[in-house]
């Protein structure tokens, strides 16, 4: 046994999507700090998805930005395709998302950490937590090496007793190829408890053999959408982008991804074959992800279907390889085979990786504070899957905020707590920590009360001051970012101080079939388009905005509200299916009991207001009174 004789004010344990968050937020806010990993050759890895973004997501991914991280600033330093998803849809809804190179994302981050003030970074596995007095004191690694830290921030993703799962045969490991961790055994010790949960992926198939003829074309958006609110840092640096500003404008050479679909016949293979699975013979025990299912619960869970869409991306722009989006699936090697040659364009595939199944241990995260330490060990943070979450967008926000408030604990300043009504990155905490979860977390737009507020493209108008008051965004950045907001105050007063045929523009911007570019040419040169688009996006919500929040001051007035015993909830429509399960279980007596279930969202509550409202309390309504005479 020996110590290390540097002394670290924060130590990050794991190098994923949280783990490169934590310790890049650490070091920016002025810790000393280290990240140790098991491999840094996988720091940054996509163990699933070669994708960034997405709906809800995109959004998270936008937020963390506005905080200074650095998640989308590489994402549109290495995507290969770029989309904004629900593009026809409100702004509130919209998602952008990136394709991105896999290697090049990856090597691109591990640099950035390597070139980071105040941060080292390590190649071990952390085996023990020390503890005394109930404080972090240090960490002891797999060849007897003693760290002593301030606090840790533990961001170990499926590693933890990880098992991985191809038919009959199963082996540890935290993902193909790579150990699994038993820190997870010293955590119990420690007085936390563990639970079981279970992810899965697809197989990588060989370009080549694949008959593209066969499947439709999926192109990117052009201009390509980018995450990133700075575009003087997102492409900037010594380090190595894939893509460039030409004329002041964002570049990319987007490759396209191909749309196929599984057949009747693919289903019967699956069918055919369903004692093979582990998931369905048994031997996976863990809970597994809800709102992204293995492509063996999509056929037995949605019967009546007879095709499954599915989805081939490329995972980069010098290798053949492609990800199959949609059949995520542990059935044995040769079944894969056979049910991948029965899809349109797959015939002749060549599986370069079969899917697999993992089953890792989390912690579940009713355990922590909202600042995510521990609220038995002071010192203690967790962030990503370990919390229960799933998604490599959800794992960095939580890294973030784990690794900010890991350093504010440091310099003895208050934690930097992101409110529900502010950002997604405030509803996901906050749902972890109060409701907890029962299967692996996934964000949707539908789980934030204020969502028309929280969109997208508002996020640096939300979080950016919170991010520099904490020292997480630098004096450059802030300074370009007030200017922006000086642009925004000039137009929203133009707008309202400004007639165009006896009425305001801000009044004209509200009318549905009016956009900016129906101004004068002469009001337009005001500001760029794209601040002219943020705020007529404002005046056009803002009554709907303001509709909302009443709303959502009802709900809290209604809390108390009860739920009859034996209400039958199939009889509220608009509910879906799983919120109808979790409500029979339970059986909630009120509106505010319901709210507190995991996975029952404030839409969900909503609905079920609206139609008591209706069909409940109209009824008792119209009743008529009792004469005290009679």
């Amino acid at each position: 046994m020996f110590e290390l004789p540097t002394k670290y004010d924060v130590l990050v344990i794991g190098s994923g999507h949280a783990g490169i968050e934590a310790a890049l937020a650490a070091a920016r806010m002025g810790c000393r700090t280290a990240m140790v990993t098991q491999n840094l050759d996988t720091i940054g890895q996509m163990s699933c998805n070669p994708a960034i973004g997405g709906l809800a997501k995109g959004h998270i991914v936008r937020e963390i930005d506005a905080l200074g991280g650095a998640m989308g600033l590489n994402a549109d330093a290495t995507g290969i395709q770029f989309r904004m998803l629900n593009r026809t849809k409100g702004p509130s809804v919209r998602g952008p998302r990136a394709q991105c190179d896999k290697k090049a994302y990856q090597f691109r981050m591990k640099a950035i950490l390597e070139r980071t003030p105040q941060l080292d970074v390590t190649q071990a596995t952390v085996q023990k937590i020390l503890v005394e007095q109930g404080i972090v004191v240090g960490v002891v690694t797999d060849l007897g090496m003693t760290i002593r830290v301030r606090s840790v921030v533990i961001t170990s993703g499926t590693f933890l007793r990880g098992l991985l799962h191809v038919g009959e045969t199963t082996r540890p490991g935290g993902r193909m190829a790579d150990a699994n961790s038993g820190l997870s055994e010293n955590l119990r010790e420690l007085g936390l408890n563990t639970g079981r949960f279970k992810t899965g992926t697809p197989c990588r198939l060989n370009g080549r053999s694949i008959d593209f003829s066969q499947c439709e074309i999926q192109l990117g958006d052009e201009p390509p959408p980018r995450f990133s609110f700075d575009p003087e840092t997102s492409l900037g640096g010594e380090i190595f982008t894939l893509n460039h500003t030409r004329d002041g404008k964002f570049h990319v050479e987007q490759l396209p991804c191909w749309i196929t679909h599984t057949t009747p016949q693919t289903h019967e293979i699956i069918r055919a074959n369903l004692h093979k699975s582990p998931l369905y013979a048994g031997r996976i025990k863990g809970t597994g992800p809800r709102y992204c299912p293995s492509i063996e619960d999509k056929v037995v869970k949605f019967s009546d279907k007879t095709a499954h869409q599915l989805f081939l991306e490329p995972e980069g722009r010098h290798t053949e390889e492609y990800y199959v989006n949609g059949i995520s699936t542990s059935l044995p090697y040769d079944v894969q085979l056979e049910f991948l040659h029965s899809i349109p364009g797959l015939a002749d595939a060549q599986m370069m990786r079969p899917g697999y199944a993992v089953e890792y241990d989390y912690f579940p995260p009713t355990q922590l504070l909202h600042s995510l330490e521990s609220k038995t060990i002071r010192g203690l943070f967790f962030a990503g899957q370990v919390n229960g979450t799933s998604g490599y967008e959800e794992a960095a926000a939580q890294g973030l905020i784990a690794g900010a408030n890991a350093a504010l604990k440091i310099h003895e300043r208050p934690p930097l707590i992101i409110e529900r009504n502010e950002a997604y990155i405030g509803v996901l905490i906050d749902d972890l920590v109060t409701k907890g979860t029962e299967e692996p977390y996934r964000m949707f737009t539908s789980r934030a009360e204020n969502r028309l507020h929280l969109r997208q493209d508002n996020a640096d108008q939300r979080l950016t001051e919170r991010g520099f008051e904490n020292g997480l965004v630098g004096k450059e950045r802030w300074n370009r970012y007030q200017e922006k907001r000086k642009l925004l105050d000039r137009i929203r007063t133009v707008s309202t101080e400004t007639k165009i045929g006896g009425a305001p523009i801000s009044q004209l911007l509200k009318r549905p079939g009016f956009r900016f570019e129906d101004l004068p040419p002469a009001i337009q040169s005001i500001g760029p388009a794209e601040i002219w688009g943020l705020v007529e996006t404002e005046f056009k919500y803002e009554g709907y905005a303001a509709r909302q929040s009443e709303q959502n001051r009802k709900m809290i007035r209604q809390q108390d509200q009860p739920i009859p015993d034996g209400l039958d909830f199939a009889r509220i429509a608009g509910l879906r299916s799983e919120t109808r399960q979790k409500l029979a279980a339970i059986r909630p007596t009120s509106l505010g009991h319901a709210g507190r279930i995991s996975g029952i969202t404030p839409s969900d509550v909503a609905i079920i207001s609206i139609w008591l409202h209706k069909n409940i309390l109209q009824s008792y309504a119209s009743m008529k009174p009792i004469d005290d005479r009679d």
